[in-house]
């Protein structure tokens, strides 16, 4: 959920991120333009940008012909541009809005869910203590963003899955980073130079009927590929990556790893949360509980068997879904929804793994 509004996306230093402070510093290089198109619908734990044509179901997009390589992304996405597209320092950071009220099912005969539910949800989330913390983060996940839509933060996270070419991201499929798109691993704000690089995306497989209500909400996961580095090296190679697993149920003890937009988290760090998923009252939905999941962290994967060292895990859901990943209220940090990875996601999986 870049969680949109809800909060999962934004920035907010323009001056920390000058040479010698803070931002979005990464790498080097430039050029043409790539749209990533994961259309969108308004939501609350994700993305601020306009809805887009949905990719066919047939073919990823953007065109394979499009020219923007991850030297291009590095060289265009410099520490400096990417300190000047954030929100002067002194603005202080926003509340996090209300996501839209919404359903999603994963399996068919899923009764609705509710008003009522949703209001359930949010009240056990405020009941929850669980609070992600602030650290280094991990190679496997990292942020997206681009020129089109909210330049001014990072639009959500995302996170390397092992594939075939060693190419492949996972992201919630209502995040739709636009031209110049870039996938930057364990991404470190102020730092002149990204420990793992800059790296360019370029086509993304996501459902068409993808969304963020109804039934279309679980469909809210969508693949993209990535170019390799300059040395001609795949993402994977570098960074380790995390295996696509079918979800084995409603509770399941997870690790949950996201990037929370400076608007809503001023540390502007990578954050994380071991807790226990239960099914979302109404849907064929996964939700946990743990605070600290802005705007910006829609995309974050849910992670069992997380190795400590290795930095990876099984992905088996990632915050998206229903209203983009989160009820409405203000205690909408504090608790997650995740579509139910089965058939449809793997389907995909095969589809982008290809490319």
């Amino acid at each position: 959920m870049q969680r949109e509004n809800t909060g999962r996306d934004a920035m907010t230093r323009a001056e920390r991120a000058r040479p010698g402070s803070r931002r979005w510093r990464r790498a080097t290089t430039a050029v043409l333009g790539v749209a990533m198109c994961l259309a969108i619908a308004p939501l609350g734990h994700a993305v601020d940008d306009a809805p887009r044509e949905a990719p066919k179901a047939d073919k990823p997009s953007p065109d394979p012909a499009a020219t923007w390589t991850s030297r291009d992304a590095a060289a265009y996405w410099t520490a400096d541009r990417m300190a000047a597209a954030a929100p002067a320092e002194g603005d202080a950071p926003a509340e996090p809005t209300a996501p839209e009220a919404g359903r999603g099912t994963a399996a068919p005969s899923a009764a609705p869910a509710t008003r009522s539910a949703t209001r359930s949800a949010a009240r056990s989330a405020a009941r929850s203590d669980a609070t992600a913390r602030h650290f280094g983060g991990i190679p496997s996940v990292g942020v997206l963003f681009s020129v089109d839509g909210d330049t001014k933060a990072h639009h959500c996270t995302a996170s390397v899955v092992h594939s075939p070419h060693g190419n492949l991201i996972l992201t919630a499929g209502h995040c739709n980073p636009g031209t110049r798109a870039a996938f930057v691993p364990q991404y470190r704000s102020g730092e002149a130079t990204q420990p793992y690089g800059v790296w360019a995306i370029k086509d993304t497989f996501a459902y068409p009927g993808r969304g963020t209500t109804g039934d279309a909400a679980d469909l809210d996961f969508a693949f993209a590929t990535v170019a390799p580095d300059e040395d001609g090296r795949p993402l994977e190679e570098m960074t380790g990556g995390n295996t696509l697993t079918a979800t084995p149920g409603y509770t399941n003890d997870v690790t949950v790893v996201g990037y929370p937009n400076v608007r809503h988290d001023p540390e502007d760090r990578a954050v994380r949360c071991a807790t226990r998923t239960s099914r979302l009252s109404g849907t064929h939905e996964l939700r946990m509980e743990c605070g600290g999941f802005y705007g910006g962290t829609s995309g974050s994967p849910w992670l069992t068997d997380f190795d400590e060292e290795k930095g990876t895990g099984r992905v088996i859901g990632l915050i998206g879904g229903l209203n983009g990943g989160g009820p409405k209220g203000p205690d909408s940090d504090r608790i997650s929804y995740s579509p139910y990875f089965g058939a449809k996601v793997l389907d995909l999986y095969n589809r982008a793994s290809q490319a």
